[in-house]
């Protein structure tokens, strides 16, 4: 990809201070930008090998890095009860060697050869990364090829990988009032589907986890075919693929993993949980159920979370933290790109003396306004051109474009990308207060509500 200039700079801006700047701007500037600041599906090039691997290439020569993932299609999502945390224990234990690579050896050859290597889990997905330099990124290749095909999963660092894992869930999610309230929340707004479990796993789940259950779980779903590699950066086509071939082909096909087939039923009637725990604040989170990106209203719903909660001069912002002084903070949540249908959330820390009621009957009094009222002309502009702005600032990287590719290609498929921008500027007024009364339905709600007690003996 060519770079690209608007009046002789870069359109390449990390300054917090210059992306709000440039938001005046992006009626004017940001047809330019989408051209160049990222790439359209038909730049990126999808060579699939023999035994199923799919590999996504996106040639971009605006930094002299590269960078490689490996994405499986399995996560959370994929676990059956009782064997919850299973996706994200696997993601641990692939860094325990191989009969090549000695256990935690893979980040010291990536971080002695220049490199940056982590790995991450979702409900969806698993995925393992590096960015590395054009001349050093066949190691990367190497290293993924080998533990895709070859990790050992030893039982000398099982057990103790078990307990990292336990602290882990006791630092993000039971030590974190708003993580453990979400964690219940998600468990009663879903009622069959897997999402309704922690990626981390439930406590009693994970201690009950056997090495043979991941060995089982690796065997299934770590296959060529149920993966995809992206690579995005600067490289040559005709110089990269060869070695991810000579590294990759040679991996036999794997059997066809099980398919998700669960459906959550409608709701019919508000849920509501309480959770009494340490804390210094309350906290309340509403869910909605709401449909993903092979809906067309997640466009509409998407500018809606923004009209919401985006920024200091939004709806639910300036009414309750900035004028009334209810919230401390306050957020609108939406995301359509996921496998199956998602939620749209609104959450809010309360100022000290607040009351959850006082809160909740203020969001609601909002909520109620959206829908009965159409937004003004300028409001739905400035959503927009937010939305615009962010989509093109997240692809600043080439490993930005590499998440955005990958995150789409899980969900439905990399070439729904292109369709994003033109969804969002379709868009009308009529549009946001439709969705708001179709999805933002109190009898198909969860609420959260957070109760703050005091320490024991304090």
């Amino acid at each position: 990809m060519a770079p690209c200039a608007f009046q002789g700079l870069p359109l390449v801006f990390t300054s917090s201070i210059m992306q709000r700047i440039l938001l005046r701007f992006v009626p004017s500037i940001l047809s330019l930008s989408v051209l160049c600041g990222f790439a359209h599906a038909t730049d990126v090039r999808e060579v699939v090998l023999d035994n199923g691997l799919k590999v996504l290439l996106l040639e971009d020569h605006k930094s002299p890095a590269v960078t490689f993932q490996v994405w499986y299609r399995v996560g959370s999502r994929n676990e059956k009860d009782g064997k919850s945390g299973l996706s994200h224990f696997l993601e641990h234990m692939m860094f325990k060697g191989t009969p090549t690579v000695k256990p935690e050896e893979y980040s010291r050859i990536i971080a002695k050869n220049g490199g940056r290597a982590n790995a991450f889990t979702t409900s969806d997905t698993t995925v393992y990364f590096a960015i590395m330099s054009r001349e050093k990124i066949g190691i990367e290749i190497d290293l993924e090829a080998d533990r895709m095909a070859n990790a050992l999963l030893g039982d000398a660092y099982f057990e103790p990988e078990k307990k990292v894992i336990q602290e882990e869930r006791r630092l993000r999610t039971d030590d974190n009032p708003a993580s453990a309230l979400n964690e219940m929340a998600s468990a009663v707004a879903y009622l069959v589907h897997p999402y309704r479990r922690p990626v981390v796993g439930w406590m009693d789940d994970i201690l009950n986890l056997s090495r043979q259950d991941l060995a089982d779980y690796y065997k299934l779903y770590y296959a060529p075919n149920n993966a995809f590699v992206v690579v995005t950066g600067d490289f040559s086509p005709a110089e990269i693929l060869p070695k991810i071939k000579a590294a990759f082909e040679k991996i036999p096909r794997g059997t066809e993993p099980p398919k998700v087939r669960a459906e959550e039923p409608p709701q019919r009637g508000e849920r509501r949980v309480t959770l009494k725990k340490e804390a210094e604040l309350p906290f309340v989170l509403m869910f909605y159920h709401a449909p993903n990106l092979n809906s067309p209203d997640n466009y509409a719903l998407d500018v809606l979370s923004v009209v919401l909660a985006g920024g200091q001069s939004s709806r639910l912002y300036r009414e309750l933290v900035y004028q009334k002084r209810i919230a401390r903070s306050i957020d609108a949540d939406y995301s359509s790109v996921s496998i199956d249908p998602t939620g749209f959330t609104v959450t809010a820390q309360l100022m000290p003396g607040k009351a959850p009621e006082e809160i909740e009957r203020e969001i609601d009094s909002l909520l109620e306004k959206i829908k009965s009222e159409v937004i003004s002309e300028r409001e739905l502009q400035k959503a927009k051109n937010q939305i615009e702005a962010s989509f093109v600032f997240s692809q600043d990287s080439v490993f930005g474009q590499a998440m955005k590719i990958g995150y789409y290609e899980i969900a439905g498929g990399w070439r729904q990308i292109d369709s994003y921008l033109d969804g969002i500027r379709k868009v009308t007024r009529e549009d946001i207060r439709r969705v708001a009364r179709q999805y933002l339905v109190r009898d198909e709600r969860t609420v959260g509500v957070l109760v703050p007690t005091q320490a024991k003996g304090r």
